[in-house]
């Protein structure tokens, strides 16, 4: 049976675009749901890398959208079903799952309810706490696309993953090894190396201080098969530089600056966008096997703001708000 949910909830949202200072907790609406949406009590959600660009208007601007005010932000979450469509097969209320909603008119998850189309839910992973559930939806489907999608890996390549420290680079490190790669990453500080490590590299480096192209060559005499970029300037330019002739390259829209491919090596850009079938392959991932997301540092949903400034700051993994 349907929970009885209120007719407002709290939320972080926005009245215009702006800085952090325009994140403000509100009382707002909860969202109804359509035929083919699930409502989600969020009990968590995800601190998307991407947030304050949405936040800035970015997306807006890019996509020629014109958002309802007030906004509210949240890519991603995790949490309980809390009522379901009249054509929505496979999920009931009280279910565990997690969810992803990527510029959801409806609203985010940044919020104690968030309306999301049943393509974009799932079960919530046995391998994962709630709070691991939350953060993964957005850097498992990114990771995964570029992997798979545009780099297409295959057994016994060698991969080079660049920032394997992040939410990104951590993910797409044991997804790579997944499908059998060798994996050679490149993150920030020991603390990064060491996660990297932890989650399966088979080397890893610290690009801050580390010679990354001799480290490289040892790994890869005959150059690396495959990069993916999670960041830009010139630890990008020393990653493309250890790709061997032919090798590929790709990196997230959004990574700045853009990086520029050196002669021979095939690079292209793509975007994260979610849809059934990608959603359907990050969950067989996560299932198939030990699968780790760290979570970096919790706040409370009234401290988003806090969050939103941590996004500026160095850290392994993800960050995670907690709703209730």
């Amino acid at each position: 049976m349907t929970e009885r949910t209120p007719d407002s909830m709290r939320a972080i949202a926005i009245d215009q675009f702006g800085g952090i200072d325009a994140l403000r907790l509100q009382t707002v609406p909860v969202p109804e749901i359509g035929p083919d949406e699930v409502l989600v009590r969020v009990e968590y959600a995800g601190v998307g890398e991407w947030d304050p660009f949405e936040r800035e208007g970015g997306y807006a601007q890019m996509l020629g959208m014109e958002p309802a005010f007030p906004y509210v932000l949240g890519s991603e979450g995790a949490g309980t079903v809390a009522a379901v469509g009249a054509d929505v097969r496979g999920f009931a209320p009280g279910d565990r799952v997690y969810a992803i909603g990527f510029l959801n008119p409806k609203g985010g998850f940044y919020a104690e309810y968030a309306a999301v189309h049943t393509d974009f839910v799932s079960p919530l992973p046995r391998a994962l706490t709630t709070e691991q559930a939350a953060v993964v939806g957005g850097v498992g489907l990114t990771a995964l696309r570029g992997l798979d999608d545009v780099l297409r890996i295959r057994p016994g390549g060698s991969v080079l993953v660049l920032g394997a420290g992040g939410g990104i680079g951590h993910v797409a490190v044991q997804l790579a090894r997944q499908m059998h790669a060798r994996v050679f990453a490149v993150a920030s500080g020991a603390d990064g190396v060491a996660l990297a490590t932890h989650v399966g590299a088979d080397a890893a480096v610290d690009g801050r201080v580390d010679d990354v192209l001799a480290a490289a060559r040892a790994f890869a005499p005959e150059g690396m098969d495959a990069a993916l970029l999670t960041a830009g300037g010139a630890a990008a330019e020393t990653a493309l530089h250890t790709l061997r002739e032919g090798g590929r390259a790709a990196y997230p829209n959004g990574v700045q600056p853009r990086p520029a491919a050196p002669a021979g090596v095939r690079l292209d850009a793509f975007n994260g966008d979610p849809d059934r079938d990608i959603v359907d392959r990050l969950d067989q991932r996560i299932a198939s096997g030990r699968f780790d997301v760290h979570v970096a540092r919790t706040f409370p949903l009234e401290q988003a703001a806090d969050a939103h400034r941590a996004l500026g700051e160095h850290y392994l993994g993800k960050l995670a708000l907690r709703i209730g």
